[in-house]
């Protein structure tokens, strides 16, 4: 009897060791019982993290806008930030949903979590989370050769960044997500971070809301040194609203930059590369100060 006993406490002690549990986003623990052969991903920022940390063979399903690398284009689409297909998703059979808040209901995430499929939210906040994400969901789908390394590669040109730009002037900028309406981004989103990293000062940084809504003339009176617009098509209007506004520091100086706006507003791994841009852009504006 007492072998018996050793024996199953020694079988429960090999399926418990074999559990794999990381914290996500929220800090909630994400257990599976082994790694994720089905993964679904519930935004465009977790469609590239998924992909750079080695899921490309896991991953069954995505959102609409979910375009890179390019096999994302052909991945089964399950809805888009107006709403997900429940009923794909459950056809689908996954073992994880990578979700994002804001760009899904919290409403259907509930019912998500109702249908008992392991939810982990991916919501960086800062640049670093960028690489913590990489190897956390590199642990859950068993591709940890893939991610760590990756994630170690994200930190290290983070690091040189870092110490390029720690002690450069600071210089005052505005971001411009779109046009119509006008938006920018707070201190409280993940691009902030790389502003300061660069030493870029957001003159809308104290702004309550993540996304909030500008005028023109709130933009003109903060009289910004740089301006920055994160370009989605070639018919956005972008930097040419701002040109006629030759009074404006960041006009009469030229310093009206475009980005492309996957690599600044979706936080996935590109997002560094986004960065190393945006510090390279940030010196051009000093270099013109001294310029008649």
């Amino acid at each position: 009897m007492k072998t018996l006993l050793a024996a199953f406490a020694g079988m429960i002690a090999i399926n418990a060791s074999a559990a794999i549990t990381v914290n996500d986003d929220d800090g909630r623990p994400v257990t599976l019982q082994k790694p994720a052969q089905r993964v679904i991903a519930l935004a465009p920022h977790v469609t590239e993290m998924l992909y750079a940390a080695g899921g490309a063979e896991r991953l069954i399903g995505a959102v609409a806008y979910s375009d890179y690398p390019e096999a994302a284009k052909r991945l089964p689409q399950v809805g888009s930030h107006n709403g997900i297909d429940m009923e794909r998703i459950a056809a689908l059979k996954p073992d994880l949903i990578v979700v994002w808040m804001h760009g899904s209901s919290e409403r259907q995430i509930d019912q998500i979590r109702a249908l008992g499929i392991p939810l982990f939210h991916s919501e960086p906040r800062k640049l670093d989370d960028i690489a913590t994400n990489l190897s956390r969901l590199g642990k859950l789908m068993g591709t940890e050769a893939v991610a760590d390394p990756a994630a170690a590669d994200l930190r290290k040109r983070l690091g040189a960044l870092q110490a390029k730009y720690a002690k450069r002037a600071p210089v005052r900028m505005f971001y411009q997500v779109w046009d119509k309406p006008l938006y920018t981004l707070n201190d409280g989103h993940i691009l902030s971070d790389a502003m300061r990293m660069c030493g870029g000062e957001n003159v809308f940084g104290k702004l309550k809301v993540t996304a909030p809504v500008v005028t023109v003339e709130a933009v003109l009176q903060e009289d910004p040194e740089a301006l920055f617009s994160g370009e989605r098509s070639p018919t956005d209007i972008g930097l040419t609203l701002w040109k006629p506004f030759t009074t404006m520091t960041a006009v009469k100086r030229g310093n009206l930059f475009s980005i492309d706006g996957n690599l600044l507003n979706r936080s996935g791994p590109r997002m560094i590369a986004g960065a190393e841009i945006l510090c390279d852009k940030l010196d051009l504006v000093r270099q013109r100060r001294s310029q008649p």
